[in-house]
């Protein structure tokens, strides 16, 4: 009898502490309530300033891939020489290349290559050359796609090296259907 007064009054004890709102204790707090740091921002989290947050030297993030041509005049020339495609041209390389170009290139230079896509023909951009009127390789291509020329931006965030190089071969198609005729 005695034992059982024990155990009501232990409960009762144990009951009153609690607070279902509140936990009354965290095991790792941290998890619960994190510290949010920004990049590079002076923090006393780490014994040297900022120090613990910026990338170890040397390291290369997963998935790039160093390219040597600049994003000047004289890169553009030199990838216009000297870049050349790494995959095969084949039938399966065009096909991708033509759905990449419809849906990233065909909005200005038109489906054909010719300049007048619907952004032309709306007058939202004017003066976008035909790719028959232009001096263009594989590896000029591949550079604009990487670096953008003109009013043209980069499309290097939105397609990987394969598919730059789909894209120019598709390119390349187009031109020497519009210079046959």
């Amino acid at each position: 009898m005695k034992n059982k007064y024990f155990i009501l009054i232990f409960c009762l004890i144990i009951v009153s502490c609690f607070d279902s709102s509140q936990p009354n204790y965290q095991y790792f707090p941290n998890m619960y309530e994190p510290i949010g740091y920004k990049t590079y921002a002076k923090s006393d989290a780490f014994n040297n300033g900022i120090e613990a947050q910026i990338p170890v030297d040397g390291t290369v993030h997963r998935g790039w891939e160093p390219y040597e041509y600049p994003n000047t005049n004289q890169g553009y020339e030199d990838a216009k020489v000297n870049l050349f495609s790494p995959i095969e041209v084949s039938e399966y390389n065009i096909s991708q290349g033509k759905e990449l170009y419809g849906i990233y290139c065909a909005v200005c230079h038109g489906s054909k290559g010719d300049g007048q896509g619907i952004l032309m023909t709306r007058e939202k951009f004017l003066g976008i050359p035909s790719y028959a009127d232009r001096d263009i390789t594989e590896g000029s291509i591949y550079h604009v796609l990487m670096h953008g020329k003109n009013a043209m931006g980069s499309h290097a965030t939105l397609v990987n090296a394969e598919e730059r190089w789909q894209i120019s071969q598709h390119v390349l198609k187009l031109r020497s259907e519009l210079i046959k005729d």
